[in-house]
């Protein structure tokens, strides 16, 4: 009897031969090849058995989740909601691309990195500001900022004379967890929360907002949507050159993924500085390189995060 691909498999029947290995004559088939019982017969409950988990709590929804829950007949999931976010730039210095730029002025590149960012990590971004280096700038932007279940500054957390971030923060409630952590670029990265808000002040050279956000931003968003594993998810390769290590801190360097057989090779890239913004156009890791004295030679095995 013939059976359309997917049909149900007739009463008594206890395999399926593909067509194209019968040979018709009429009345009678001839079959190229021997046929064992089940061969080309998918079984009820193979792909999953009643009962079975088939998208664990946590999981980060993609394509092949959907799919899977859609074949499995669910009509619909439990999901997180999306944080709302908000970015405050600060910086007197700062102008938007397209301005002409005066002496001791720079492009404003932060505010957009930071939106990018936020947006792939799943938040719903909903302002993003850049404010003069003066206290009413700061303080409203800052009040602002904080009706959003996340905010994230640039800018204005080190010990300068016109850094106000932390201390406005401070005055409108925010508890401060840490402030500086062992890691270049990025050290005067602080934390803090309001109530169940979460307050990120990332330092003004892009590089170290583009680390900072990876290491500390990013794995507190998914955590906030729900994942079971919200990272930073480290994988493992080899060093393409050498490098020097910093004595004091861990530093995450950029770099370019090499894949050969054997697996991935981190290729850093000319120029560590963390205002060198533009050298990361061409990088697709950041590779750690822990702190200590010496150097890394090429070869040598390195933890590395892909961006």
């Amino acid at each position: 009897m013939g059976i359309a691909t997917g049909g149900v498999v007739p009463e008594g029947a206890d395999a399926v031969i593909p067509i194209e290995y019968v040979v018709d004559h009429g009345n009678t088939i001839e079959v190229e090849r021997g046929v064992e019982r089940g061969a080309n017969v998918r079984p009820r409950g193979g792909d999953s058995a009643a009962g079975e988990t088939v998208v664990e709590a946590g999981t980060r929804l993609e394509a092949r989740h959907l799919a899977a829950l859609a074949a499995a007949g669910v009509p619909e999931v439990q999901v997180a909601g999306r944080p709302s976010a908000a970015v405050v730039v600060t910086g007197s210095e700062l102008r938007q691309p397209g301005e002409p730029l005066e002496p001791g002025q720079i492009y404003e590149a932060n505010g957009i990195l930071l939106e990018a960012q936020l947006l792939s990590a799943g938040a719903e971004v909903g302002r993003v500001v850049a404010v003069v280096d003066e206290e009413a700038a700061h303080r409203e932007a800052l009040e602002r900022g904080l009706e959003a279940d996340v905010l994230v500054t640039s800018g204005g957390v080190s010990v300068g004379p016109h850094d106000l971030v932390r201390r406005i923060l401070g005055e409108l409630g925010v508890e401060e967890v840490f402030w500086g952590v062992a890691v270049k670029p990025g050290k005067p990265i602080s934390f803090g929360a309001a109530g169940s808000r979460l307050v990120f002040g990332l330092p003004g050279n892009p590089v170290s907002v583009l680390v900072g956000f990876e290491l500390f931003v990013r794995p507190a968003l998914l955590a906030l949507q729900g994942s079971s594993d919200p990272g930073p998810v480290f994988e493992r390769g080899v060093l393409g050159s050498q490098l020097t290590r910093n004595p004091a801190r861990d530093e995450l360097v950029r770099a370019r993924i090499r894949r050969l057989s054997d697996g991935p090779v981190l290729d850093p890239l000319a120029g560590r500085e963390s205002h060198m913004i533009a050298r990361a156009a061409g990088a697709d890791a950041l590779a750690l390189v822990p702190r200590g004295n010496g150097d890394l030679s090429a070869g040598e095995p390195v933890e590395f995060l892909r961006i």
